[in-house]
Protein backbone atom coordinates (compact mmCIF):
# COMPACT_ATOMS: atom_id res chain seq x y z
CA UNK A 1 0.00 0.00 0.00
CA UNK A 2 1.13 3.49 -0.71
CA UNK A 3 2.03 5.70 2.23
CA UNK A 4 0.86 9.32 2.54
CA UNK A 5 4.27 10.61 1.57
CA UNK A 6 4.16 8.59 -1.66
CA UNK A 7 1.20 10.69 -2.76
CA UNK A 8 2.00 14.03 -1.18
CA UNK A 9 1.25 17.21 -3.14
CA UNK A 10 4.91 17.37 -4.12
CA UNK A 11 4.82 13.89 -5.70
CA UNK A 12 1.38 13.72 -7.30
CA UNK A 13 0.48 16.99 -8.97
CA UNK A 14 -3.18 17.25 -9.85
CA UNK A 15 -4.50 14.29 -7.84
CA UNK A 16 -6.98 14.70 -5.01
CA UNK A 17 -5.24 15.85 -1.86
CA UNK A 18 -5.89 16.25 1.83
CA UNK A 19 -6.14 19.99 1.26
CA UNK A 20 -8.75 22.60 2.03
CA UNK A 21 -11.04 23.18 -0.90
CA UNK A 22 -10.47 19.86 -2.69
CA UNK A 23 -12.73 16.86 -2.75
CA UNK A 24 -13.10 13.43 -4.21
CA UNK A 25 -15.56 14.61 -6.86
CA UNK A 26 -15.77 17.85 -8.82
CA UNK A 27 -17.19 20.60 -6.62
CA UNK A 28 -17.79 24.28 -6.96
CA UNK A 29 -14.55 26.21 -6.18
CA UNK A 30 -14.46 27.56 -2.65
CA UNK A 31 -11.84 30.25 -3.12
CA UNK A 32 -10.54 29.70 0.39
CA UNK A 33 -6.89 30.55 -0.13
CA UNK A 34 -6.50 33.74 1.88
CA UNK A 35 -3.47 35.55 3.28
CA UNK A 36 -2.37 35.75 6.87
CA UNK A 37 -4.15 39.07 7.40
CA UNK A 38 -7.48 37.65 6.31
CA UNK A 39 -6.91 34.53 8.37
CA UNK A 40 -6.29 36.59 11.49
CA UNK A 41 -9.39 38.69 10.81
CA UNK A 42 -11.43 35.52 10.57
CA UNK A 43 -9.97 34.20 13.80
CA UNK A 44 -10.42 37.25 16.02
CA UNK A 45 -13.53 38.87 14.70
CA UNK A 46 -13.35 39.79 11.04
CA UNK A 47 -15.25 36.81 9.74
CA UNK A 48 -17.89 38.92 8.03
CA UNK A 49 -15.25 40.85 6.11
CA UNK A 50 -13.51 37.67 5.02
CA UNK A 51 -16.76 36.05 3.94
CA UNK A 52 -17.49 39.20 1.96
CA UNK A 53 -14.09 39.06 0.29
CA UNK A 54 -14.56 35.40 -0.55
CA UNK A 55 -17.76 36.29 -2.34
CA UNK A 56 -16.14 39.10 -4.35
CA UNK A 57 -17.40 41.88 -2.16
CA UNK A 58 -20.93 40.63 -1.69
CA UNK A 59 -22.60 38.59 1.00
CA UNK A 60 -22.99 34.86 0.52
CA UNK A 61 -26.33 34.09 -1.09
CA UNK A 62 -28.95 33.23 1.51
CA UNK A 63 -30.04 29.62 1.63
CA UNK A 64 -33.44 28.94 0.14
CA UNK A 65 -35.86 28.85 3.05
CA UNK A 66 -38.24 25.92 3.26
CA UNK A 67 -40.99 25.26 5.80
CA UNK A 68 -39.67 23.91 9.08
CA UNK A 69 -39.54 20.15 8.98
CA UNK A 70 -39.21 19.80 5.20
CA UNK A 71 -36.14 17.81 4.15
CA UNK A 72 -33.43 19.74 2.36
CA UNK A 73 -32.89 18.97 -1.32
CA UNK A 74 -29.17 18.66 -0.60
CA UNK A 75 -26.88 18.37 2.43
CA UNK A 76 -23.35 19.63 1.83
CA UNK A 77 -21.06 17.96 4.37
CA UNK A 78 -17.42 18.70 5.15
CA UNK A 79 -14.79 16.52 6.80
CA UNK A 80 -11.02 15.93 6.81
CA UNK A 81 -8.91 13.09 5.45
CA UNK A 82 -7.75 12.17 8.96
CA UNK A 83 -8.29 9.02 11.01
CA UNK A 84 -9.77 11.29 13.70
CA UNK A 85 -12.58 11.87 11.18
CA UNK A 86 -13.30 8.15 10.79
CA UNK A 87 -17.00 8.58 11.68
CA UNK A 88 -17.33 10.76 8.56
CA UNK A 89 -15.15 8.50 6.42
CA UNK A 90 -17.13 5.43 7.43
CA UNK A 91 -20.50 7.16 7.38
CA UNK A 92 -19.94 8.34 3.81
CA UNK A 93 -18.20 5.25 2.41
CA UNK A 94 -20.58 2.69 3.91
CA UNK A 95 -23.64 4.76 3.05
CA UNK A 96 -24.88 5.18 6.62
CA UNK A 97 -25.45 8.92 6.19
CA UNK A 98 -26.83 8.81 2.65
CA UNK A 99 -29.24 6.01 3.55
CA UNK A 100 -30.68 8.00 6.45
CA UNK A 101 -30.95 11.17 4.34
CA UNK A 102 -33.24 9.37 1.90
CA UNK A 103 -34.26 11.76 -0.89
CA UNK A 104 -31.83 14.44 0.29
CA UNK A 105 -28.69 14.44 -1.87
CA UNK A 106 -25.42 14.12 0.04
CA UNK A 107 -22.47 16.17 -1.28
CA UNK A 108 -19.09 16.13 0.45
CA UNK A 109 -16.04 18.38 0.64
CA UNK A 110 -12.64 17.43 2.07
CA UNK A 111 -10.58 19.95 4.07
CA UNK A 112 -7.13 20.06 5.63
CA UNK A 113 -8.07 21.88 8.84
CA UNK A 114 -10.89 23.57 10.73
CA UNK A 115 -10.60 27.29 9.96
CA UNK A 116 -10.96 26.61 6.22
CA UNK A 117 -14.02 24.45 6.85
CA UNK A 118 -15.55 27.21 9.00
CA UNK A 119 -15.01 29.75 6.22
CA UNK A 120 -16.77 27.41 3.81
CA UNK A 121 -19.67 26.91 6.20
CA UNK A 122 -20.06 30.63 6.88
CA UNK A 123 -19.90 31.35 3.14
CA UNK A 124 -22.70 28.86 2.46
CA UNK A 125 -20.53 26.36 0.58
CA UNK A 126 -21.31 23.61 3.11
CA UNK A 127 -24.14 23.10 5.61
CA UNK A 128 -22.47 20.92 8.24
CA UNK A 129 -18.99 19.68 8.93
CA UNK A 130 -16.87 17.41 11.07
CA UNK A 131 -14.30 19.67 12.70
CA UNK A 132 -12.14 20.25 15.76
CA UNK A 133 -13.70 22.13 18.69
CA UNK A 134 -11.62 25.31 18.63
CA UNK A 135 -12.67 26.57 15.18
CA UNK A 136 -16.28 25.88 16.17
CA UNK A 137 -15.83 27.92 19.34
CA UNK A 138 -14.19 30.69 17.29
CA UNK A 139 -17.08 30.86 14.87
CA UNK A 140 -19.66 30.91 17.67
CA UNK A 141 -17.79 33.68 19.50
CA UNK A 142 -17.23 35.98 16.55
CA UNK A 143 -20.85 35.60 15.37
CA UNK A 144 -22.15 36.29 18.89
CA UNK A 145 -23.72 32.87 19.01
CA UNK A 146 -25.49 32.97 15.65
CA UNK A 147 -23.35 30.89 13.28
CA UNK A 148 -23.11 27.25 14.30
CA UNK A 149 -24.21 24.69 16.86
CA UNK A 150 -22.32 21.62 18.00
CA UNK A 151 -24.71 18.71 17.54
CA UNK A 152 -22.51 15.71 18.41
CA UNK A 153 -19.08 14.45 19.24
CA UNK A 154 -17.18 12.17 16.86
CA UNK A 155 -13.70 11.38 18.21
CA UNK A 156 -11.64 11.94 21.35
CA UNK A 157 -7.86 11.77 21.65
CA UNK A 158 -5.44 11.16 18.82
CA UNK A 159 -3.19 14.24 18.94
CA UNK A 160 0.50 14.42 19.84
CA UNK A 161 3.49 16.74 19.75
CA UNK A 162 6.15 14.78 17.87
CA UNK A 163 9.70 16.07 17.55
CA UNK A 164 13.23 15.27 16.40
CA UNK A 165 14.89 12.52 18.49
CA UNK A 166 17.44 14.89 20.00
CA UNK A 167 14.71 17.01 21.63
CA UNK A 168 14.13 15.52 25.07
CA UNK A 169 12.18 18.20 26.98
CA UNK A 170 10.32 21.49 26.67
CA UNK A 171 13.57 23.26 27.54
CA UNK A 172 15.03 22.11 24.20
CA UNK A 173 12.34 23.88 22.15
CA UNK A 174 13.54 27.47 22.50
CA UNK A 175 14.42 28.83 19.07
CA UNK A 176 12.98 25.78 17.33
CA UNK A 177 10.38 25.68 14.53
CA UNK A 178 7.22 23.64 14.97
CA UNK A 179 4.17 23.11 12.76
CA UNK A 180 0.43 22.82 13.28
CA UNK A 181 -2.25 22.05 10.66
CA UNK A 182 -3.68 25.60 10.48
CA UNK A 183 -3.66 28.82 12.49
CA UNK A 184 -6.51 28.71 14.98
CA UNK A 185 -7.15 24.99 14.49
CA UNK A 186 -7.55 22.71 17.49
CA UNK A 187 -3.98 21.35 17.42
CA UNK A 188 -2.58 24.85 16.79
CA UNK A 189 -4.36 26.15 19.90
CA UNK A 190 -3.27 23.14 21.96
CA UNK A 191 0.36 23.69 20.93
CA UNK A 192 0.35 27.41 21.69
CA UNK A 193 -1.39 26.95 25.04
CA UNK A 194 1.04 24.20 26.07
CA UNK A 195 4.06 26.28 25.08
CA UNK A 196 2.67 29.20 27.10
CA UNK A 197 2.42 26.91 30.13
CA UNK A 198 6.12 26.08 29.62
CA UNK A 199 6.97 29.80 29.77
CA UNK A 200 7.38 30.39 26.04
CA UNK A 201 5.88 33.27 24.08
CA UNK A 202 4.46 32.57 20.63
CA UNK A 203 2.84 34.96 18.18
CA UNK A 204 0.31 34.28 15.45
CA UNK A 205 2.72 35.74 12.87
CA UNK A 206 5.25 32.97 13.59
CA UNK A 207 7.59 34.99 15.77
CA UNK A 208 8.33 34.42 19.44
CA UNK A 209 10.46 32.08 21.54
CA UNK A 210 9.25 29.14 19.45
CA UNK A 211 8.23 29.65 15.81
CA UNK A 212 4.96 27.98 14.80
CA UNK A 213 4.37 27.56 11.09
CA UNK A 214 0.81 26.44 10.19
CA UNK A 215 1.36 23.86 7.45
CA UNK A 216 -0.78 21.35 5.58
CA UNK A 217 -0.31 17.91 7.11
CA UNK A 218 1.21 16.18 4.08
CA UNK A 219 3.68 19.04 3.67
CA UNK A 220 4.58 18.82 7.36
CA UNK A 221 5.68 15.22 6.85
CA UNK A 222 7.89 16.20 3.91
CA UNK A 223 9.37 19.23 5.67
CA UNK A 224 10.16 17.15 8.76
CA UNK A 225 11.83 14.50 6.62
CA UNK A 226 13.89 17.24 4.95
CA UNK A 227 15.02 18.59 8.33
CA UNK A 228 13.17 21.90 7.93
CA UNK A 229 10.91 21.38 10.96
CA UNK A 230 11.82 20.40 14.50
CA UNK A 231 8.41 18.96 15.28
CA UNK A 232 4.66 19.36 15.02
CA UNK A 233 1.46 19.02 17.05
CA UNK A 234 -0.69 16.80 14.84
CA UNK A 235 -3.85 14.69 14.73
CA UNK A 236 -3.84 11.09 13.60
CA UNK A 237 -2.68 9.64 11.29
CA UNK A 238 -0.08 12.36 10.85
CA UNK A 239 1.50 11.99 14.28
CA UNK A 240 1.95 8.28 13.58
CA UNK A 241 3.29 9.02 10.08
CA UNK A 242 6.06 11.18 11.52
CA UNK A 243 6.90 8.65 14.24
CA UNK A 244 6.90 5.54 12.03
CA UNK A 245 7.98 6.97 8.68
CA UNK A 246 10.20 9.91 9.59
CA UNK A 247 11.91 8.98 12.86
CA UNK A 248 10.07 11.43 15.12
CA UNK A 249 9.40 10.74 18.79
CA UNK A 250 6.50 11.75 21.02
CA UNK A 251 7.31 14.64 23.35
CA UNK A 252 3.72 15.26 24.46
CA UNK A 253 0.73 12.95 24.14
CA UNK A 254 -2.20 15.32 24.61
CA UNK A 255 -4.21 12.68 26.48
CA UNK A 256 -1.75 13.08 29.37
CA UNK A 257 -2.85 16.72 29.75
CA UNK A 258 -6.50 15.81 30.46
CA UNK A 259 -7.05 14.18 33.86
CA UNK A 260 -10.80 13.71 33.46
CA UNK A 261 -11.79 16.39 35.97
CA UNK A 262 -13.67 18.30 33.25
CA UNK A 263 -15.04 15.47 31.14
CA UNK A 264 -15.29 12.68 33.68
CA UNK A 265 -13.23 10.56 31.29
CA UNK A 266 -9.49 10.60 32.06
CA UNK A 267 -7.31 10.96 28.98
CA UNK A 268 -10.22 11.94 26.73
CA UNK A 269 -10.45 15.34 25.07
CA UNK A 270 -12.53 16.36 22.04
CA UNK A 271 -10.66 16.11 18.78
CA UNK A 272 -13.52 15.89 16.26
CA UNK A 273 -17.12 17.07 16.61
CA UNK A 274 -20.05 17.54 14.26
CA UNK A 275 -21.45 21.04 13.75
CA UNK A 276 -24.23 22.51 11.65
CA UNK A 277 -25.12 25.94 10.34
CA UNK A 278 -27.85 27.25 12.63
CA UNK A 279 -30.03 28.53 9.79
CA UNK A 280 -29.84 25.22 7.95
CA UNK A 281 -30.80 23.40 11.14
CA UNK A 282 -33.75 25.71 11.73
CA UNK A 283 -34.97 25.27 8.13
CA UNK A 284 -34.39 21.50 7.95
CA UNK A 285 -34.51 19.88 11.40
CA UNK A 286 -35.51 16.53 9.89
CA UNK A 287 -32.43 16.53 7.67
CA UNK A 288 -30.19 17.26 10.65
CA UNK A 289 -31.83 14.43 12.58
CA UNK A 290 -31.24 12.09 9.63
CA UNK A 291 -27.57 13.17 9.49
CA UNK A 292 -27.25 12.34 13.17
CA UNK A 293 -28.86 8.93 12.71
CA UNK A 294 -26.23 8.11 10.10
CA UNK A 295 -23.51 9.53 12.32
CA UNK A 296 -24.58 7.42 15.29
CA UNK A 297 -24.60 4.31 13.10
CA UNK A 298 -21.08 5.11 11.94
CA UNK A 299 -19.75 5.53 15.48
CA UNK A 300 -21.48 2.31 16.58
CA UNK A 301 -19.94 0.46 13.64
CA UNK A 302 -16.47 1.77 14.51
CA UNK A 303 -16.86 0.64 18.12
CA UNK A 304 -18.06 -2.84 17.19
CA UNK A 305 -16.07 -3.73 14.07
CA UNK A 306 -12.96 -5.89 14.25
CA UNK A 307 -9.61 -4.13 14.09
CA UNK A 308 -9.01 -5.54 10.61
CA UNK A 309 -12.39 -4.49 9.22
CA UNK A 310 -12.06 -1.04 10.76
CA UNK A 311 -8.61 -0.47 9.26
CA UNK A 312 -9.67 -1.76 5.84
CA UNK A 313 -12.79 0.43 5.59
CA UNK A 314 -11.03 3.56 6.86
CA UNK A 315 -8.08 3.00 4.53
CA UNK A 316 -10.34 2.57 1.50
CA UNK A 317 -12.22 5.73 2.47
CA UNK A 318 -8.97 7.65 2.93
CA UNK A 319 -7.81 6.60 -0.53
CA UNK A 320 -11.04 7.90 -2.06
CA UNK A 321 -11.22 11.07 0.02
CA UNK A 322 -7.54 11.95 0.24
CA UNK A 323 -5.77 10.08 -2.53
CA UNK A 324 -3.61 7.78 -0.41
CA UNK A 325 -3.83 4.76 1.84
CA UNK A 326 -1.94 4.31 5.10
CA UNK A 327 0.60 1.62 5.88
CA UNK A 328 -0.77 -1.05 8.24
CA UNK A 329 1.48 0.00 11.14
CA UNK A 330 0.44 3.66 10.77
CA UNK A 331 -3.29 3.00 10.79
CA UNK A 332 -2.96 0.50 13.64
CA UNK A 333 -1.04 2.99 15.81
CA UNK A 334 -3.49 5.76 14.92
CA UNK A 335 -6.57 3.77 15.88
CA UNK A 336 -5.07 2.81 19.25
CA UNK A 337 -4.86 6.51 20.14
CA UNK A 338 -8.49 7.41 19.35
CA UNK A 339 -11.85 6.89 21.06
CA UNK A 340 -14.91 7.22 18.82
CA UNK A 341 -17.84 8.74 20.69
CA UNK A 342 -20.95 10.84 20.04
CA UNK A 343 -20.26 12.69 23.30
CA UNK A 344 -18.63 16.08 22.53
CA UNK A 345 -17.27 16.17 26.11
CA UNK A 346 -18.96 19.51 26.75
CA UNK A 347 -17.33 19.94 30.14
CA UNK A 348 -14.00 20.68 28.44
CA UNK A 349 -15.15 23.67 26.39
CA UNK A 350 -14.51 26.46 28.87
CA UNK A 351 -10.89 25.28 29.02
CA UNK A 352 -10.73 25.04 25.23
CA UNK A 353 -12.00 28.63 25.04
CA UNK A 354 -9.43 29.75 27.61
CA UNK A 355 -6.69 28.00 25.63
CA UNK A 356 -7.78 29.88 22.51
CA UNK A 357 -7.56 33.17 24.39
CA UNK A 358 -4.07 32.24 25.64
CA UNK A 359 -3.07 31.31 22.09
CA UNK A 360 -4.29 34.67 20.77
CA UNK A 361 -6.69 33.08 18.29
CA UNK A 362 -10.00 33.93 19.95
CA UNK A 363 -11.56 36.33 22.45
CA UNK A 364 -13.01 35.69 25.89
CA UNK A 365 -16.76 35.33 25.51
CA UNK A 366 -19.91 33.64 26.77
CA UNK A 367 -20.34 30.35 24.90
CA UNK A 368 -23.64 29.39 26.49
CA UNK A 369 -25.83 28.04 23.69
CA UNK A 370 -23.02 26.54 21.61
CA UNK A 371 -24.53 23.04 21.99
CA UNK A 372 -27.83 21.75 20.66
CA UNK A 373 -27.87 18.05 21.52
CA UNK A 374 -31.63 17.55 21.39
CA UNK A 375 -31.63 15.72 18.05
CA UNK A 376 -28.66 13.57 19.11
CA UNK A 377 -30.39 12.56 22.32
CA UNK A 378 -33.54 11.68 20.39
CA UNK A 379 -31.71 9.21 18.12
CA UNK A 380 -29.07 7.72 20.44
CA UNK A 381 -29.12 5.64 23.58
CA UNK A 382 -28.68 7.59 26.80
CA UNK A 383 -28.50 11.33 27.33
CA UNK A 384 -25.48 13.34 26.27
CA UNK A 385 -24.80 16.37 28.46
CA UNK A 386 -24.29 19.92 27.23
CA UNK A 387 -22.68 20.82 30.59
CA UNK A 388 -24.91 23.87 30.94
CA UNK A 389 -23.77 25.30 27.60
CA UNK A 390 -26.84 24.60 25.50
CA UNK A 391 -29.85 22.42 24.86
CA UNK A 392 -29.98 18.71 25.49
Amino acid sequence: MASPQDKSPQNQQGSTRIVAGQSTKPKRPLGLKIGITAALLALIGGGAAVASAINNGSKAPAAEVSPAGNPAAELKLGYFGNVTHAPALVGVSKGFIADELGSTKLSTQVFNAGPAAIEALNAGAIDATYIGPNPAINSFVKSQGESVNIIAGAAAGGAQLVVKPEISSAADLKGKTLASPQLGGTQDVALRAWLSAQGYKTNVDGSGDVAINPTENAQTLKLFQDGKLDGAWLPEPWASCLVLNAGAKVLVDEKDLWDGSLSGKPGEFPTTILIVNQKFAADHPGTVKALLKGHVKSVEWLNNASAGDKAAVINAALKEAAGAELKPDVIDRSLKNIVFTVDPLAGTYQKLLADGVTAGTTKQADINGIFDLRALNSVSNGKTSAAGLGKE
